[in-house]
Formats: C-alpha cells, sequence, structure tokens
C-alpha cells in the first residue's frame, strides 16, 4: 500500500529533517537507484526502504520514513516501531501516542491515518509535513541563503531575532486551539515545546509528539512529575506534585508565548531543577514570597500590554489560577485577530 523511497542527500548536497511524528525532506531529494530494495516486514508496504539522510533517523521510540500510498498517491509519513522479542510487546508510550490520536481529529493536532501492525514491527501513517523554504539575509553575505524548516524551534533558528506581532498572534492562537481541543477531549499534552509544534508552508501550527500524553479524568489521578522538559515545566511540577490537569499545559503554553514574543530566545533556560525554579522566582510570576526582580516590560519588551496580560494569566504560580485554553482564546488580545 505504501511505497518507502530511499532518498540520497548526496544528490543534491542536503539532509533530509525528521522531526517527531511527522517528517520534511529538504526539496530537490530524489529516489537513489544504487539503493537495493529490501521487502517491509508488513505486507501492506513494499518498496525500497531506508531511513532519511545519512545513518538512522529516529525519534521517541521509532523510526521516521517519508512514503507514498499507492492507491491514493498521498504522501504520508512512516513510524516504525520495532517490536522487541521479549514479552514487552509494544512500548506504552506508542500505545498511548495510537489510542489518543485516534481520538484528535483537528487541524491544529498531527493527524495519525492508520495503523499497521506485524510480528516484528508496528507502523503508523501520519500525515506529512510539508518542508517550508525561506530565504534569510546574511550580514556578511551579498545575497541570501535559503533555510528549511519545519518546527517552531527552527523557524526561530530562522528569523535573526525578528519575529513580526502578527505571525506571533498567529502562532499562539492556533497552539491554543489544538490544546483547547485536547483538553475538550480530556487528554494532556504533556511535553509542549517548540520542538513538538509543525509549521508547514500554509502558516499552519500542529501539535505532534503526543509520546507523553496521558488521558485524564474526574477524579484527577496521580501522575509522573518526570514530564514536560525542563524549561517549560511549571513551578508545582518542578515541586514534585503528581496530581495536576490541563494547567501543566497551559504552563508551557506561557513559555512558548514568551519565547514567540522573543523572537526564540527562551524564557526559563535553567540547567537543573533549582536553577529552573530561581530563574522563575527572578521574574514577575513569584510566590508571594519571593519579591520580583523584573518587569514583564523587560521580559517581553515587544508585546503589546493585552498580550503581556495574558501571558501573566498563563504563567500564574498557583496551578488552580492559571487561564485555560478555551478562556485563552477569549482573551482580549486576539480580538483583532482573524483566524486563518
Amino acid at each position: 500500500k505504501y511505497h518507502v523511497g530511499f532518498f540520497s542527500p548526496a544528490a543534491t548536497g542536503r539532509r533530509a529533517h525528521v522531526h517527531g511524528d511527522l517528517i520534511a525532506v529538504t526539496a530537490g531529494l530524489v529516489p537513489d537507484a544504487r539503493a537495493a530494495p529490501r521487502r517491509c516486514a508488513s505486507d501492506a508496504i513494499r518498496g525500497v526502504e531506508a531511513p532519511f539522510g545519512s545513518g538512522t533517523a529516529t525519534r521517541t521510540y521509532g523510526t521516521v520514513f517519508k512514503a507514498k500510498n499507492r492507491e491514493t498517491h498521498e504522501i504520508v509519513a512512516l513510524k516504525r516501531v520495532r517490536l522487541d522479542d521479549d514479552d514487552e510487546g509494544v512500548p506504552s508510550s506508542a500505545l498511548r501516542e495510537i489510542c489518543l490520536l485516534k481520538e484528535l481529529k483537528h487541524k491544529n493536532i498531527v493527524r495519525l491515518h492508520d495503523v499497521l501492525h506485524s510480528d516484528k514491527k508496528l507502523t503508523l501513517v501520519f500525515e506529512y509535513c510539508d518542508q517550508v523554504r525561506r530565504a534569510i539575509r546574511s550580514q556578511n553575505a551579498r545575497g541570501g541563503r535559503a533555510r528549511y524548516f519545519t518546527d517552531l524551534k527552527k523557524y526561530f533558528d530562522s528569523c535573526n531575532g525578528d519575529l513580526d506581532p502578527e505571525t506571533v498572534k498567529s502562532f499562539m492562537y492556533q497552539l491554543l486551539k489544538g490544546l483547547a481541543f485536547c483538553h475538550s477531549r480530556n487528554v494532556l499534552h504533556r511535553d509542549l515545546k517548540p520542538q513538538n509544534l509543525l509549521i508547514n508552508r500554509n502558516g499552519e501550527l500542529k501539535l505532534a509528539d503526543f509520546g507523553l500524553a496521558r488521558a485524564f479524568g474526574i477524579p484527577v489521578r496521580c501522575y509522573s512529575a518526570e514530564v514536560v522538559t525542563l524549561w517549560y515545566r511549571p513551578p508545582d511540577v518542578l515541586f514534585g506534585a503528581k496530581l495536576y490537569s490541563t494547567s501543566i499545559d497551559m504552563w508551557s503554553a506561557g513559555c512558548i508565548f514568551a519565547e514567540l514574543a522573543n523572537a526564540g530566545r527562551p524564557l526559563f533556560p535553567g540547567n537543573d531543577v533549582d536553577d529552573q525554579l530561581k530563574r522563575i522566582f527572578r521574574y514577575p510570576f513569584p510566590y508571594p514570597m519571593y519579591p520580583a526582580t523584573t518587569s514583564l516590560g523587560n521580559v517581553v519588551p515587544k508585546l503589546s500590554t493585552t498580550g503581556r496580560d495574558l501571558l501573566q494569566n498563563l504563567l500564574k504560580c498557583n496551578p488552580v489560577q492559571r487561564i485555560s485554553a478555551e478562556e485563552a482564546l477569549q482573551h482580549p488580545y486576539f480580538a483583532d485577530f482573524c483566524p486563518p
């Protein structure tokens, strides 16, 4: 059903980029005729098989390939999960991602099309995120140079410290829309960061990499405190809280919002848990017993007054006081925004 292509980086001098559940390949890559075809484990997938770029491209618990559906000719991304020979079976992170993504169908969430299973491999079929090409001007060069990116982190790297306010607002709105949908379906992402936010050439932002996501219910269950990348982890979880809900994602969204406003400069780039807490307390989002040492205007100087108010509501140290995704979408910051 799916033809998996081997694309030679030597053909163009460029490497393919793998990211999370989606994969984007530099334009101009061509099939390598020298690659010998190998049979796939599943009868549903046949063709030339090899990871992108040089070496094996892995992410979380699988290897990602670009493929074409033989019937519809649709380009998709395949995440291959090799099953161990022992009795452990399918990795829990893969099962979790499959179960949750099957229920999450939204334009701002990566789409899981299909799941293929064999004795040795589990293959997740995702939508393909086309890679964005952007011309970057260099001060040391007369002309520009092309840069390719698929996620928000790479987008930051391409903007040279300058991101226009409308783009900031658009990306933040789409992030909140995707989060609001997840939370309405009782799903916590638990690992929001720029690397897990995919951007296509239409400027659409999609939540990806649900390997740490969890379904939640009432009453709230105890979960692990070892979630969320350190820089985007809320203080309550840094202190070891295992009872949390949607507020864990909203803090991460606030950190990403500040990073958007500062064109890629992380808000709290801590080295460890202690350093992370110290950095949080130095900013104007402290616990009452810690005086703020800087103003919000200095933290996000390019953000509007309404934007700063939204940021403050996202970065409440008390998780109960943190604004929800639905409430954030109704904030005055988005009053003049026309959704794409």
